[in-house]
């Protein structure tokens, strides 16, 4: 049996003493929020999540959702705990108090998100796809469809999905080729087959509403000619009660490698008349734009989920190591044997574990607060810096996160050794489940080429420079906080050094030859993750070393939070110095072969 802890203190420690909560609570918007307030927010969270969704995770890994005659079936526990989470409001947190919600600010509601994350992956989400429908009708749907649909998937009765990818094009949204045809009524008949569908269909909420792209009669190739719609399962009477059901069929469930519970399926639009009823959000041939609304928060909630799964395979391996009992110390008696967290290797692997998850959960938080000031700072000039610091993260947050968020499940099983890899200890799971991750959303590659081709040269370079400014801006604090912050200090330099290097080679090849340029994100990704993970950590130490110098009680939490930036930025972040020749070294080797060659 697994275990789990909201990291609680930690949140509270990164809003506090990294971002600036107070910050935060300065906004009209959120000036309903104090630290008490967020606290009981965050710790409510925390415990019902611990209690209700934790102990459904292996048993949702082990049954797995089926279909049967048709129906999709969840596994057991997994409807009584969404009913328990829509009944609390959980679903509506971040959004206006007006339509139902929390009002609470995307920085505090992404410390949820990795609660939920951690807790039970699959469930979560149903939860944040929701979610996500909610913010694209709100942004862009009509004052009808928002009184029709957003009150009950606030409230859970309904949820949510979006339906992008196509057998044929894959991550190439433009290809998809799912027809909409216009009725004389204003409605559309929708007509194609949607694969990859994240909860396409289960039995946990009464209707589901999913966001669909399709193309309308003479609409131009490639993404421009995309339009969203919504399609009911069921469809809505004018009295908000529902009606018959919509031509969309459950083709079939993929049997996936994790996330076993979240059924993942292929939909067919009418198949069996001349169309599944669908209505047309905002104007025709802005689908695309319409849909980065839930994009880009899916894509911040993937590197959330990234950081989650590490986090709960990282405290498993801990008490592992902590019970183990194998082996003995150097020099020691061969009669005595004591646990392994004794033994350096397993310190090394803990440590490197630790030092990535909170550096993770960091840039999470960090790209979280800069998308509520990006949106609600009253000074425009302030909001843009932030919102373009937001847009840059991104890839960053949904990359680089989920990458490592492998890395730390695939370094618990190592701790565990041979008991690792069997399923009873349940940390097979947490590698399989985190392993969708760098596929989700459009893949870590595509997000590396969004990196490099749209974010960096966005608002003319404003974005990156404005970072590399935070980045070095800490060396003065470094140098004066003096012994045991030399080689943070040392290390962060160099780093920083090299991410000016590669992205000025990056710009300068890129206006070149974009080839150039692409051959070189996923490095590039790579190393400004790094980078940006190194700092925010030597600014948890230093925070800490304050707190430290003011005589704050909880020695032992702060002491550990300057060890580990330590460790990160001495045994850690010095893997960045050697990404700079994989970023530099252009596309000449990559296309060498030729393809029957490989």
């Amino acid at each position: 049996m697994t275990v789990y802890a909201p990291p609680l203190k930690d949140f509270r420690f990164v809003l506090d003493h990294v971002l600036g909560f107070d910050r935060l609570a300065a906004l009209p918007r959120y000036q309903h929020l104090d630290a008490e307030l967020t606290d009981a927010i965050l710790g409510e969270a925390g415990k019902f999540l611990a209690e209700q969704w934790f102990p459904l995770n292996q048993v949702g890994d082990e049954q797995g959702s089926v279909l049967v005659d048709g129906v999709v079936k969840t596994p057991e526990g997994f409807k009584e705990a969404y009913e328990l989470t829509a009944r609390n409001g959980w679903i509506g947190i971040p959004f206006d108090e007006e339509h139902g919600g929390g009002q609470v600010p995307a920085t505090v509601s992404t410390a949820i998100t990795e609660m939920m994350d951690a807790a039970n992956a699959s469930l979560s989400m149903v939860v944040g796809l929701t979610a996500g429908a909610i913010e694209a009708i709100l942004h862009h749907g009509s004052d009808e469809q928002i009184a029709t649909f957003v009150p009950k998937l606030m409230t859970g009765e309904w949820a949510g999905t979006m339906n992008l990818t196509e057998p044929q094009a894959g991550s190439d949204v433009g290809a998809l080729t799912t027809k909409a045809i216009p009725q004389d009524d204003g409605t559309y008949r929708i007509q194609g087959t949607k694969i990859f569908i994240s909860w396409g269909d289960h039995d946990l909420a009464e209707n589901i509403i999913h966001l669909v792209l399709a193309r309308t009669p003479g609409a131009p190739p490639g993404t421009k000619g995309i339009s969203m719609f919504i399609v009911p399962k069921y469809l809505v009477n004018a009295d908000g009660s529902l009606g018959e059901r919509n031509d969309v069929k459950t083709v079939s469930l993929e049997h996936k490698m994790g996330i076993k519970a979240s059924p993942t399926a292929v939909l067919a639009y009418g198949e069996d008349s001349d169309g599944a009823v669908g209505y047309l959000v905002g104007e025709e041939m802005r689908g695309m734009r319409y849909m980065f609304t839930m994009m880009n928060a899916a894509r911040l909630e993937v590197g959330i989920s990234g950081t989650a799964i590490a986090d709960v395979a990282y405290q498993n391996a801990v008490q592992y190591a902590q019970e183990r009992i194998q082996g003995r110390p150097i020099g020691a008696p061969a009669t005595e044997s004591v646990p392994i967290i004794e033994h350096a290797d397993v310190r090394r692997m803990l440590l490197s574990m630790k030092a990535q998850v909170e550096a993770m959960r960091a840039i999470e938080l960090t790209n979280a607060f800069h998308l509520d000031l990006g949106q609600y700072h009253p000074d425009e000039e302030t909001r843009e810096t932030h919102r373009l610091l937001a847009e840059l993260l991104i890839p960053i947050t949904k990359a680089w996160n989920t990458d490592r968020g492998v890395e730390v499940a695939s370094t618990a099983i190592q701790v565990y050794g041979g008991a690792g890899y069997i399923e009873d200890s349940g940390m097979p799971q947490y590698y399989r489940d985190a392993r969708i991750g760098p596929i989700y959303e459009g893949t870590n590659g595509i997000q590396a080429m969004d990196l490099v081709g749209r974010k960096l040269p966005s608002a003319g370079g404003k974005a990156i420079m404005s970072l590399i400014a935070d980045l070095k801006s800490i060396d003065a604090d470094l140098e004066a906080a003096g012994p045991g912050f030399e080689s943070t200090r040392r290390n962060l330099t160099a780093a920083i050094q090299t991410v000016e290097q590669a992205t000025g080679w990056l710009a300068a090849k890129g206006m070149e030859d974009p080839n150039e340029a692409m051959a070189g994100a996923t490095p590039y990704l790579r190393l400004l993750g790094n980078t940006v993970g190194g700092y925010l950590l030597a600014r948890q130490a230093l925070a800490a070393k304050k707190l430290l110098d003011q005589g704050a009680e909880d020695k032992a939490f702060l002491d550990a939070k300057i060890v580990t930036a330590r460790f990160y930025n001495e045994q850690i972040l010095p893997e960045t110095l050697g990404l700079l020749g994989a970023v530099t070294s252009g596309k000449e080797m990559l296309f060498a072969l030729e393809p029957e060659q490989f």
